[in-house]
């Protein structure tokens, strides 16, 4: 997978507008800032196209597939069409079929709910825990960190080399990491799975927002992806893919709208004849203004024109990580190294800080949301940390005092809505700190690190 360098025409690469963008914020040491939003890996801001698309439609929301009423039947026109949006945004093959979650990790629960028994699943180490976790059912194998593209290929090639050849298999893996922003070889890793005979699915949550996401292309079984990563936070998210595994399990959830017939039988039980579309896991009243949000989000991300969003996210990622090899006590986190492609998330520590202490003063004193702690991804961050994978960890920071080592790093991410005086904020604020320090002091209270404000500044 390829990120494009082509050149930029300013006239269409100005950053696309979100909102947010005007919010002020105190400081702890006085007066007001813009907010520097550089948490996207988390949720990303919602584009200004989507809640005007939102709002204008929000007057005629109705419930969808079983009204007579008109806003019902236009509800439900829109419902359907944004599931042809989203297929279209993905590259879906004709028979591949669309089903609208709550999120990257609904979407990866509901296809561990329907793989076929004896499934044998292999994941590697690295993933979000959303697609980590959900294998519980399974027999799974996970794989150790790979230290190159070609590693991660080599490794799964043995892996699969060694299972039973005649059962169902599926492999798991991330587009880009939610930790390093590191893209992975989906395609090579594809073709490595169904030479074996196994089908694969593809964590795209950190992936669609940054970079198309083709499933013919890649040649993968599904994607999966959330709406709050990409620009539309209204509690949506996306499994797309190959229809017969989900038509054969049982519903995900069971009521209505999943069944097209329900009957009772003579001695007193229910029959119950189950959608083979993709209404069959898609039962009780579904998120409209969610799925129609991503659909808009599709909509703007396509015509903004991804060529040039993902050169101008490049050099967003150029300017930080140049920014940050210029403090020597910064370390930044790689699998790959520093040649490797990656999205718009680099996760760093800095050395004498603790993470959390550093992330806390990027806030109270300079007005920048990043995010600290081991990202969900905990065996991934111990490795990058050099501490044992099994070692325990916390998604947030740990009891540990200001300036005290921890064993988590920061991450800054940011995409297509994120000015350039936010980069320059933040490159500036992490060069002060290191040589200055922090202006204020701060404590820990309920495992976070926050200003005391009980203490004057320490200037």
């Amino acid at each position: 997978m390829s990120v494009s360098t082509a050149a930029l025409d300013p006239s269409v690469c100005a950053p696309l507008p979100v909102l947010g963008q005007d919010v002020t914020v105190p400081l702890v040491t006085g007066g007001e800032v813009t907010y520097a939003a550089l948490d996207y890996a988390a949720s990303a801001p919602a584009l200004q196209r989507v809640w005007d698309d939102v709002a204008a439609y929000a007057p005629y929301y109705g419930s969808v597939h079983r009204g007579a009423g008109y806003l019902s039947q236009l509800s439900t026109d829109l419902f359907e069409n944004s599931r042809r949006t989203v297929a279209e945004f993905l590259g879906c093959r004709p028979e591949d079929q669309v089903v609208f979650t709550r999120s990257t990790t609904d979407s990866l629960n509901l296809l561990a709910a329907a793989i076929p028994a004896n499934c044998q699943v292999f994941v590697y180490e690295t993933e979000h825990h959303a697609s980590l976790l959900p294998w519980r059912d399974a027999q799974v194998t996970y794989l150790n960190a790979p230290r190159t593209p070609g590693q991660a290929v080599e490794t799964l090639e043995r892996a699969l080399a060694d299972r039973d050849p005649y059962g169902p298999a599926l492999v798991c893996v991330t587009g880009a990491s939610n930790v390093t922003g590191e893209l992975w070889p989906v395609r090579e890793l594809a073709a490595a799975a169904h030479a074996h005979g196994a089908r694969i699915v593809l964590d795209a949550a950190q992936l669609a927002p940054h970079h198309p996401v083709d499933i013919a292309e890649l040649d993968v079984d599904w994607v999966a992806f959330s709406g709050h990563k990409l620009y539309a936070p209204f509690g949506s998210g996306v499994l797309a893919g190959r229809a017969d595994w989900l038509q054969a399990a049982e519903p995900y959830l069971a009521g209505g709208g999943a069944s097209r017939k329900v009957a009772r039988r003579a001695d007193g039980g229910v029959d119950v004849d189950w959608h083979t579309t993709a209404a069959r896991h898609e039962a009780g009243s579904p998120n409209v203004i969610g799925v129609y949000s991503i659909a808009s989000a599709c909509k703007a991300l396509t015509e903004a024109g991804f060529d040039n969003l993902v050169a101008r996210e490049q050099e967003l990622v150029s300017r930080v990580r140049e920014g940050l090899a210029e403090v020597p006590e910064v370390q930044v986190l790689s699998l790959f190294g520093d040649d490797a492609p990656r999205v718009g998330v680099i996760s760093f520590v800095v050395r004498g800080w603790n993470s959390s202490h550093f992330a806390a003063a990027l806030s109270a004193e300079y007005g920048i949301g990043v995010r600290d702690g081991l990202f969900c991804a905990h065996p991934l961050v111990r490795t990058l940390l050099g501490s044992e994978p099994q070692d325990p960890g916390e998604c947030g920071a740990p009891e540990a005092e200001p300036g005290e080592r921890s064993l988590n790093a920061i991450r800054v991410s940011f995409g297509a809505g994120t000015p350039d005086e936010h980069i320059d904020r933040f490159l500036r604020a992490v060069t002060e700190l290191v040589r200055e320090g922090a202006q204020w002091k701060y404590r820990t209270e309920d495992g976070r690190c926050v200003p005391d404000r009980g203490e004057a500044p320490q200037v």
